[in-house]
């Protein structure tokens, strides 16, 4: 904020070393309206949080095998990516450590969708089974959507590790890289927003983006092989919450922050201009997060109500008639050895 003296601009404190304040400071600055916002947005993350353990508690208990903790990790997603935020805008200096937090189980949430895709198609062997004399389209987006020339490869074992490692070299990488942010900002040398090239800041983003467009494209792939074969489980507006979950936290995360440090985001103190873009930015990803964790209990729970009394029943007919065929097996021997006696 500027006030004006004797024909002079005096620039407030807080504008001009761009730090962010301390807890104490948000809550003493608070009015009315402020306190019944911050109020509003912490119970809408809390009730998120207990919406995903009531669903978590459901899926722990109905769904089988290795399905039930990929299905917690996806569901989790939304609620944990609320919560970061939570404390961010509560503590506006752990912004760094709770975007580290997000972006962390953001690289996870990205591996285990894809791990969802192939359980879905009953694991890793059925999935090679049923796609066997199929072809992987190379040609899709975020980063290959244009190149329609691209050669179709056939789907192996071979294939089915690369489409994996997309995936998973996100999930390890995501975290080294974002560690080391966290201890070169401690030391000054990472400053978020930067894109001077004597700085580190501008490196560790562009090999973000495309460790971050790989595993989009690897799991774009394979949605787009399995998309018709499971499309009575959802599986399109399951895809659809997923993509909402990374632009959300991403794409609209890193606009904002441009906003503030480029000063299209003005500052009001005590938030100065960066400060304020990410204040904005969590109380956006907060109520988001919140629609998108009610509508992940929407698609996974109803779905999996029917699913597993489907999966079930599939047992049950399956050792019927393994049951009967060794019936039926026995007796045939039975009367050969009376016809021969």
């Amino acid at each position: 904020m500027n006030d004006t003296q004797n024909g002079t601009t005096q620039i407030n404190p807080i504008c001009r070393n761009r730090q962010a304040p301390y807890s104490y400071e948000i809550i003493q600055n608070l009015d009315t309206t402020g306190a019944l916002l911050f109020s509003i947005i912490t119970l809408m993350t809390i009730f998120a949080f207990l919406v995903f353990l009531e669903e978590a508690y459901y899926m722990y208990k109905k769904i089988p095998g290795s399905k039930k903790s990929i299905m917690i990790w996806i569901n989790a997603g939304a609620p944990i990516i609320a919560i970061t935020a939570c404390v961010g805008m509560w503590i506006p200096r752990s912004t760094m450590f709770t975007d580290f937090t997000a972006s962390v189980f953001l690289a996870v949430f990205i591996h285990k969708f894809q791990q969802m895709l192939v359980s879905e198609c009953g694991g890793r062997r059925e999935f090679l089974k049923m796609f066997s004399e199929k072809k992987l389209e190379l040609s899709t987006g975020p980063c290959c959507c244009c190149c329609v020339c691209l050669p179709r490869k056939d789907i192996n074992s071979r294939t089915l590790f690369i489409l994996k490692l997309g995936t998973f070299q996100f999930a390890f990488l995501r975290p080294v890289l974002m560690f080391l942010s966290v201890v070169l900002w401690t030391n000054g040398t990472f400053i978020l927003g930067s894109s001077s090239i004597d700085g580190a800041t501008m490196y560790i983003n562009i090999i973000l983006a495309i460790i971050t467009i790989t595993a989009l494209w690897a799991v774009g792939i394979m949605f787009n092989l399995v998309r018709p074969s499971l499309a009575d489980r959802n599986i399109i507006p399951k895809f659809a919450v997923y993509q909402f979950i990374v632009i959300l936290s991403q794409l609209q995360t890193s606009i904002i922050n441009i906003l503030g440090t480029m000063g299209v985001i003005s500052c009001v103190p005590p938030l100065p201009g960066p400060s304020r873009a990410s204040y904005m930015n969590q109380q956006l990803l907060i109520m988001e997060m919140f629609l998108t964790t009610l509508l992940c209990r929407m698609l996974y729970r109803r779905k999996y109500d029917t699913l597993t009394n489907q999966e079930e029943n599939d047992n049950l007919q399956n050792n019927t008639v393994d049951l009967n065929s060794k019936a039926l097996e026995e007796k045939l021997h039975y009367e050969d050895k009376i016809q021969y006696a």
